[in-house]
């Protein structure tokens, strides 16, 4: 099952790759979350914030 991703924002640098940023939206269940940021943290991408259950409601 594909896990919905929105693109809330996002800062790209041409010139520096590694310095663009994305605001993402990931929404479906809690394993499907933890999933898709395990996936992200193997592609070796930095995750600067990690919310909750408890906080955002998953």
């Amino acid at each position: 099952m594909a896990l919905p991703v929105i693109i809330a924002d996002a800062q790209v640098s041409a010139n520096v790759p590694q310095h663009s940023c994305f605001d993402l939206e990931l929404q479906g269940t809690v394993s499907q979350i933890e999933s898709a940021l395990t996936y992200l943290d193997e592609l070796d991408l930095e995750v600067l914030h990690q919310s909750s259950p408890e906080e955002d409601g998953w």
